[in-house]
């Protein structure tokens, strides 16, 4: 096995390190809904439709549970026409920056939710700092913070 283990890579920012990034689908409340581990150098558009189709069902009301969202918020990252036109045949309204144009107003308050689930996630020091080398292990500690987060999220609601 070479250093760093299974899904790592260059890093953009220190060409020198290896490293990974984790790709985040999060509700309008910030409850994260699926994470995908990547090596670093794996470009955030290459994720999108796998993050959409591995939403699990929310179940709630009565009837087949839903498994898509209404619309999906993306930065300029996540631009790109063949991931927009496949979002719309899944009926998902992409609401996206385009590269090369102004940012669309309002959507930074909007992507802050995202942001605030990432940050929340790295505050687990095991996950801001990978030092699995093993993919499976590092996306079970993922899988067990993204729990903790969502116990702690309903915990404050009902209190």
């Amino acid at each position: 096995m070479r250093k760093g283990g299974a899904d790592t890579g260059p890093s953009p920012v220190d060409r020198r390190k290896t490293g990974s990034k984790h790709h985040l689908i999060c509700d309008g409340r910030g409850i994260p809904l699926k994470v995908i581990t990547t090596a670093a150098n794996v470009n955030d558009v290459t994720q999108t439709l796998a993050l959409v189709d591995g939403i699990p069902p929310v179940a709630g009301r009565p009837g087949r549970p839903r498994r898509r969202p209404d619309s999906l918020l993306g930065d300029k990252g996540y631009d790109s026409n063949p991931n927009r036109e496949e979002l719309r045949k899944r009926r998902i309204l992409p609401v996206i920056s385009r590269k090369g144009a102004p940012n669309i107003k309002g959507l930074g308050k909007l992507r802050y939710v995202v942001e605030q689930t990432f940050a929340l996630l790295h505050q687990f020091k095991r996950l801001a700092v990978r030092w699995e080398r093993r993919t499976e292990l590092h996306d079970a500690f993922v899988s067990l913070a993204c729990g903790l987060i969502c116990w702690r999220r309903l915990k404050k609601h009902r209190s």
